[in-house]
């Protein structure tokens, strides 16, 4: 069993009306970890959750990139942007928080990729590499040095915020069952192998309850 202190952290990613089954881009099965997410964030202190806020006109949405389909991949000035379906539009009921959740004590409600022109799936980082939201110098200032991470989706928003986590010198856990992953053409398989490479641990959330 792994005992929280107050010197751990945790992350809830992106667990988002649009992100769940019915949404613009849906998770499998992401709705199965909103239970989960509750009991343990009960065990934090230290609570931050992370909600992507995209304008309408934001560059990653294939609408409005001409000629683009979802998932195409454009060249960016900062490297290559996978081009998602609208998703997550500032002040729709895509991008509120599931009613689900009940984190009431959670410190920080996060809001990323509100940036017109950059992508945005790390807690700590977007897109650019060079634009920092501010989360690490908050965890340090409240003393954390772990960092376990839960939400949607695994391969994506979570494993960015796992690796940025490492980078700014946190332990960091993956939760894996308080995850769900999209898991297009090898996607999962490729986040893992780089979260295992970089130090990121994958755990159960029965180690932890």
């Amino acid at each position: 069993m792994i005992a929280i202190t107050d010197q751990d952290a945790l992350l809830v990613i992106d667990v988002q009306n649009d992100f769940l089954p019915g949404g613009a881009l849906a998770v499998a099965g992401g709705d199965e970890v909103v239970p989960m997410i509750n009991r343990l964030a009960a065990l934090f202190k230290s609570v931050a959750i992370t909600q992507d806020w995209h304008p309408a006109d934001h560059a990653s949405f294939a609408s409005n990139n001409d000629g683009a389909k979802p998932f195409d991949v454009a060249q960016t000035p900062y490297g290559p942007q996978v081009l998602w379906p609208d998703h997550c539009v500032q002040g729709t009921n895509g991008a509120a928080l599931s009613d689900g959740l009940k984190i009431d004590h959670a410190m920080l409600i996060l809001r990323k990729g509100a940036n017109p022109d950059v992508d945005s799936y790390s807690a700590f980082l977007e897109a650019d590499g060079k634009t920092a939201t501010g989360l690490a110098p908050l965890l340090r200032a409240r003393g954390i040095e772990r960092v376990y991470l839960c939400g949607l989706a695994t391969d994506f928003c979570v494993t960015y915020s796992a690796l940025d986590a490492r980078t700014n010198g946190f332990e960091a856990f993956v939760i894996a069952d308080a995850c769900r992953a999209i898991d297009a053409d090898g996607s999962l398989d490729a986040a893992l192998a780089k979260m295992n490479a970089a130090g990121v641990v994958q755990v159960q959330a029965a180690e932890l309850l």
